[in-house]
């Protein structure tokens, strides 16, 4: 290089601050070269538009910090290292302040924020939590948002770009959004540990217990602790034993004295249609206890239900049904792009990281964040509104991503900003390091330096605007979301009580043309008539429906700008008397005897009218053969709109006094015939034994 450049270099070397000078060295020092080398790597490897001088300090940061960061992936104990963790924290805080100004101004601002309370009577230090308090004291050594989603995901099995921003804001939910290194290295710690004890469920003994394929990793289990059991409920029948989740399939294992019968195998990775929702359960099939998870699929006879007991809430069903729902739906991800080898490992791979960070956050944070605020990656994208855009960039970034490894001798692919000559290890890869076998060696590629992650430089990859595009309608949803937990009530007389008042104008409307159709007033009633006749007549009345969607518009936007940003006022209802549980029993027996009565009478006219299809009763077999035959004559010569006439009118008048006598003396006729026809015989077979339900082993 010239004198000039390696005094613009000295220039910029001089301006990085104090935290981003001890990051560039000690990244130096792994990477086994000097600063005025990673420099001049940084200027010959990154596009101009990247090397912008606004951001040259942090885009070096950036650039450091991914290259060590791919060197330190290769080592197994990546998450166990102190001085590494430490370093990851000291990357992000030298992202927030990478140069001298920056520095300055992070530290005015650390003054006025999280200021301690000093008014005795607001509060008191001592009900502080621990991490809020270390936020307050230490505010030097915390991270926002932006530093550690552009950081984290460097490391694949820290973080990924589609949850991130949740993970974050899990992390940081007693801290006043601000991640500490206490936070932080309790996380990594936890994560080393889950990682840990998933790798020793990996050994002989697990997997020849369950029968599971060579790719198939345990990712959970329940039900080993009496304190913690899990139910299976099969009908009537219900068995405690262990639950075991893999990266392919469900399995649970009936309790025995001191051992477990055979797994049984409910897969979810094949095309079975499955269905996996929350339910409830009870003893002998009796829905008591909000606490199970339901599984049904074309495999099965019937749904099976996993009861996960807790005394108070069920935080246990959700967080097994949001484990088994990540499975579930990456194995969908997978059959929808039809994806294979490294894409379908890369995908479970995502997957099943994202389940041992959930299970983090579970067991030592004691935090399970809810659908629309996810860590898990196709569970947030099957939730969030637009999130099929989210599984459409995974899928280009996964072709990207590999498109190297398939056609590197067709295809030169270009990655503006992102490092060409440092790629990242990519989940599947992150995961092979930690002691995790999702393939074959002979499938690994000779070269793994092809494989990249989603690792770009100063701008956003498209998979991260794909996010931030759908992420402004969560908020949106989770709102929405929050409003209907508000109204739930318990009591259906209240439920019936809210739709009654909310219907009100339709039942008033409905009563109206009730009377009038009854002619108690014979001159609104002729009004009525003559005015739908001639509006049907002058083919007006097809105009009716534009009419009310034109006015239903204008009421929406006259309303919008009436209230101009305002809430809507409490709709007030009057809450019903309780009544006691004999009552409510009474009511359930009235109405469900009501119902039996109504299906009985639809069993019988579908048995009546299968005697007259088949000529039960030959007289009124005729009658009803040229009662349709006459029906279809009319139907082929009589316009549509005429025939509309002839039915409303028909209805209409039939109360009508001139018609009255008549109109009953037709309808008697009617019945009575109808009472006359037999129903077709019916015959009843007990069904054979049930055999035990089916499935996959």
């Amino acid at each position: 290089m010239s004198e000039l450049e390696n005094a613009n270099e000295g220039e910029h070397a001089t301006g990085f601050s104090s935290i981003a000078k001890s990051v560039i060295h000690r990244c130096c020092r792994i990477l086994l070269i000097s600063i005025d080398k990673l420099l001049q790597s940084f200027e010959n490897e990154i596009s101009d538009n990247i090397k912008l001088h606004s951001n040259y300090a942090r885009n070096i940061i950036e650039f450091c910090s991914y290259k060590t960061l791919r060197v330190i992936t290769e080592q197994p104990d990546l998450l166990g290292d102190k001085d590494i963790r430490h370093l990851m924290f000291e990357m992000m805080l030298a992202w927030e302040a990478p140069d001298i100004e920056s520095e300055a101004l992070l530290k005015e601002s650390s003054f006025c924020k999280h200021p301690i309370n000093d008014d005795e009577d607001d509060g008191s230090l001592f009900y502080l939590s621990a991490t809020s308090m270390a936020v307050q004291v230490d505010y030097k050594n915390t991270v926002g948002l932006e530093a550690f989603a552009k950081i984290a995901p460097a490391c694949p099995a820290v973080a990924d770009s589609i949850t991130v921003h949740n993970l974050f804001d899990a992390l940081t939910s007693t801290s006043g959004g601000q991640l500490h290194l206490l936070i932080y290295d309790k996380y990594l710690k936890s994560l080393n540990k889950v990682l840990n004890s998933a790798k020793c469920l990996t050994g002989p003994s697990s997997t020849s217990a369950l029968n599971l394929a060579l790719e198939e990793i345990i990712l959970d289990f329940e039900g080993t602790m009496p304190t913690n059991p899990v139910f299976q409920h099969i009908g009537m029948s219900s068995s405690p034993g262990r639950l075991t989740l893999t990266s392919h399939a469900l399995y649970f294992e009936r309790s025995k004295v001191g051992s477990y019968d055979r797994a049984i195998r409910y897969d979810l990775a094949t095309n079975l249609k499955q269905v996996v929702k929350r339910e409830m359960s009870g003893p002998w099939g009796a829905h008591l206890f909000d606490n199970a998870v339901m599984y049904k699929s074309n495999s099965l006879t019937e749904p099976i239900f996993f009861e996960f007991p807790q005394i108070i809430g069920h935080s246990r069903r959700d967080y097994w049904l949001a484990i088994i729902r990540e499975v579930l739906y990456a194995h969908t991800f997978i059959r929808k792009f039809n994806l294979k080898q490294f894409k379908r490992e890369e995908a479970l791979s995502l997957a099943m990281l994202g389940i041992f960070r959930f299970r983090v956050m579970r067991d030592y944070f004691h935090v399970i964040p809810s659908e629309f605020r996810s860590t898990l990656s196709f569970n947030l994208a099957e939730k969030l509104p637009k999130g099929d855009k989210i599984l459409e960039a995974l899928y280009d970034h996964l072709e990207l991503l590999l498109a190297r490894n398939h056609h590197c001798d067709a295809i030169e692919v270009s990655f503006d900003g992102r490092m060409q000559n440092s790629p990242f290890p990519i989940a599947i890869y992150a995961l092979s390091k930690l002691g995790f076998t999702l393939l074959p060696s002979e499938l690994w590629p000779n070269d793994i330096e092809i494989l990249h992650s989603d690792v770009h430089l100063g701008e956003t990859s498209s998979l991260q605007k794909a996010i931030k595009k759908t992420i402004c309608y969560s908020g949106r949803a989770e709102a929405a979301q929050a409003t209907l937990d508000q109204v739930k009530v318990e009591d259906i007389d209240t439920k019936l009580a809210v739709i009654r008042e909310l219907l009100f104008p339709v039942f008033e409307l409905g009563k109206w043309l009730y009377s009038l159709t009854e002619w108690q007033d014979n001159l609104k009633s002729t009004l009525f008539l003559l005015l739908i006749l001639y509006n049907m007549y002058r083919g007006w009345i097809w105009h009716m429906w534009p009419c009310i969607f034109f006015s239903l518009s204008v009421i929406i936007l006259w309303n919008k700008y009436y209230r101009k940003g305002r809430q809507i006022e409490a709709f007030k209802i009057t809450i019903p008397p309780n009544r006691s549980t004999v009552e409510l029993l009474l009511t359930l027996q009235e109405t469900t005897s009501q119902l039996e009565t109504y299906v009985q009478t639809g069993c019988i006219a579908l048995l009546k009218l299968r005697a007259i299809l088949f000529a039960a009763f030959p007289q009124s077999t005729n009658k009803v053969a040229y009662s349709l035959l006459a029906v279809a004559v009319i139907f082929t010569f009589i316009p549509l709109r005429h025939l509309v006439m002839i039915v409303l009118l028909e209805f209409y008048t039939r109360e009508m006094p001139p018609r009255k006598e008549s109109s009953e003396k037709l309808i008697r006729r009617l019945r009575e015939w109808w009472v006359r026809i037999p129903a077709a015989p019916v015959q009843l077979i007990k069904p054979p034994a049930t055999k035990q339900t089916k499935v996959n082993n």
